[in-house]
């Protein structure tokens, strides 16, 4: 098939001392129908790596955290003050040239075995159809790369299945990507509309009306002078003005974005708040059943404490009662007296009678006898108080076993309640996942506030900026035209102001066929996305692009948009790649026009791992058709899938094979 203009095609690459890659080389499919290359190999085998290596190559940078390039082997061979050179090495054809080039950086290890790398260098040589080759000055070097590839657009030929999941990401949220818009304006033939919009613009200071009104002659007053400078102090504060609000714009629709997810989110914590609340207040009934548990336990000690001992002894005292009512203690105790009084007499040495009572004497031995009939000698006296107290205490029933039996069910019945309210809150709390879902809802509520009241304040600001602006243009015209009214009065002033205007109306008509041009590029651009992304997704779904490159996913018939999940969101993007690569090329195949972005080839890392088996079918299909040139890194288990489904369109294959932890090489 034939398909004229230029283009850009991948013919090998070549990796020397490049991470995991001693020195390997991948000659790329140049062919016009077999237009794929596949590399197949194992997580971790380097597949990333040698992806990274074209940007590497390019542009100097990659993604990796560790920005050593070196083989960690190598590295660690090296002697102290040693120097390695890695490099890669990338040939294309661009056109009717072919491009060598090639990025190097020197390594070195010093005596403490500390590996260093220097700046990378990078040097192109182009070889043009005639044959001769020329090799191109370092500053030209980059500006040449800005031609050919140029680095804002890489992004959307040199993918990965982690850009494209983040890419995704951002349009299932909303948010605004810019890079969007660069890539339809880069890629579609706008970009030289827009910069001779920008060269012209009135609004610029730098631009070619911002250098007519420089050249005002002033009159003898100053008066044009004057107007110059207030004019352009106004022009400045009009787009300062504007700037702010577009920044307000990203703020809001940001505020806007971060409002509904934390309103969406707020609604699946409804059902846990409740659930919530009702383990707080089986939480309070459980302290309540272990109080009162406690409380039943203490009165059952207490009982206890207070009855054993007299449990313990009733079946002794009734017998000893039972003994004692068949013995005679009677009348060898004197009534009402005690042992103490008796000491006191033989102490005092007289009887209460007046006989003296002398140690050793009668008397004295007498009355000395009489101790042992006395309180506490006495036993009729003890016991008599024994049977007297005993009775006392054994008047009523003693009720233990009972008491404690209804206590100890008392303790038993709360031990039970305990338990299943443990058990209830324990099925809550499985639910909830131990989260405190009211602090959370209290935290999104503050968030859905805080973004609210970012939206009032933005709104309000903006509302305050466009009054600003307007009253702004409104003085600025009338200075201009008191400008333009004293401009008439001197030759030279005329002149300015006649270009100035022929300026003017050429940036007119400029920008309103810039913005017919962009609608029709959009409109189209619409169109291709949907077809495309119908081949892959059938689910009933339709995109939309507004005017600020926003891509909505809507239900067809169905007003209003809808959250996509990350294989949709992963088809929308890979949509959004795959048409504007397409415009580019059928862009300047029909028209023949270069001003159109040249096709170029399309370099996916891991591109089909979020999609299952009928719609890696569906990419498969779409990809050779897509781009002039495909090269897909894939991992081993997608592999057989792509080939099957690829079919004829791959010319070569290349497989990775993981040598140890820091070596890989092609078989």
């Amino acid at each position: 098939m034939d398909r004229g203009g230029s283009k850009m095609l991948l013919q090998s690459i070549e990796l020397k001392n490049f991470r995991q890659f001693v020195n390997e080389k991948i000659d790329f499919s140049t062919d016009q129908d077999r237009n794929v290359t596949l590399i197949i190999g194992e997580n971790a085998t380097g597949k990333t790596t040698f992806a990274q290596a074209f940007f590497w190559c390019l542009y100097g940078t990659t993604e990796f955290t560790d920005k050593n390039m070196v083989n960690r082997v190598i590295a660690e061979k090296m002697t102290p003050d040693q120097n390695i050179i890695v490099s890669v090495t990338l040939k294309l054809k661009h056109g009717s040239a072919d491009y060598e080039i090639i990025r190097t950086q020197e390594y070195k290890k010093s005596y403490s075995n500390k590996v260093t790398g220097a700046n990378s260098v990078l040097n192109i040589s182009v070889k043009s159809a005639d044959g001769n080759t020329r090799y191109l000055k370092p500053l030209e070097c980059e500006s040449e790369i800005k031609k050919i590839l140029p680095k804002e657009l890489s992004n959307y030929f040199f993918f990965d299945g982690e850009r494209i999941e983040k890419m995704s990401k951002e349009i299932a949220s909303g948010k605004k990507s810019s890079g969007f818009s660069t890539a339809v304006v880069g890629l579609t033939g706008l970009n030289a509309f827009l910069e001779a919009i920008k060269h012209l613009s009135p609004t610029s200071s730098k631009s070619v009306i911002g250098k007519f009104n420089n050249e005002y002659t002033d009159d003898s007053s100053g008066k044009m002078q004057t107007f110059t400078t207030e004019i352009e102090a106004l022009q400045a504060k009009i787009s300062k003005s504007e700037s702010r609000i577009e920044e307000i714009e990203e703020e809001l629709n940001s505020a806007r974005t971060s409002k509904a997810k934390f309103e969406e989110d707020i609604k699946q914590y409804a059902d846990g708040e409740k659930l919530q609340n009702e383990r707080d207040r089986l939480n309070k009934q459980l302290k309540a059943a272990k109080v009162t548990k406690d409380q039943f336990v203490k009165s059952a000690s207490k009982t206890f404490n207070s009855e054993i001992t007299q449990f313990l002894t009733m079946s002794l005292a009734k017998k000893a009662l039972e003994i004692l009512a068949h013995s005679d203690f009677s009348g060898k105790d004197i009534p009402e007296m005690h042992s103490k009084t008796i000491e006191f007499l033989l102490n005092r040495g007289k009887c209460i009678c007046g006989t003296h009572l002398d140690p050793g004497t009668a008397p004295y031995i007498k009355v000395q006898e009489l101790l042992q009939y006395l309180p506490p000698q006495s036993i009729g006296v003890t016991v008599g108080q024994f049977v007297k107290d005993t009775r006392q205490k054994f008047a009523k029933d003693i009720t233990l076993y009972q008491d404690m039996g209804q206590q100890l069910g008392n303790i038993s019945a709360q031990e039970e309640a305990i338990v299943d309210l443990q058990e209830a809150i324990a099925t809550i709390s499985e639910k909830l996942d131990g989260d405190d879902v009211r602090e959370q809802v209290r935290t999104l509520n503050n968030q859905i506030n805080a973004c609210a009241r970012t939206i009032r304040e933005r709104e309000d600001e903006k509302k305050r900026l466009l009054l600003q602006i307007g009253s702004a243009n409104t003085e600025k015209n009338q200075k201009e035209n008191s400008r333009s009214e004293l401009s008439l009065l001197d030759k030279n002033n005329q002149q300015v102001e006649l270009y100035k205007k022929y300026a003017l109306c050429i940036y007119n008509e400029m920008l309103n066929e810039y913005k017919e041009k962009e609608q029709t590029v959009r409109e189209k651009l619409e169109t291709s996305i949907n077809d495309i992304f119908k081949t892959i997704y059938d689910g009933g779904l339709s995109l939309s692009i507004d005017e600020h490159y926003n891509i909505s996913v809507f239900v067809t018939d169905y007003d209003g948009g809808v959250e996509t999940s990350t294989a949709q969101s992963i088809s929308v993007i890979f949509a959004f790649i795959s048409a504007i690569i397409k415009m580019a090329r059928d862009n300047q195949r029909e028209n023949g026009d270069e001003s159109y972005s040249e096709p170029y080839p399309l370099v996916m890392d891991a591109p089909l791992s979020a999609f299952d088996k009928r719609r890696i079918k569906a990419i498969c299909s779409a990809i050779p058709e897509t781009a002039e040139q495909v090269i897909i890194f894939i991992k081993d288990t997608d592999g057989e899938l792509a080939e099957e489904n690829l079919g004829d369109k791959v010319m070569t294959r290349h497989y990775f094979e993981k040598v140890d932890e820091f070596n890989t090489r092609l078989v």
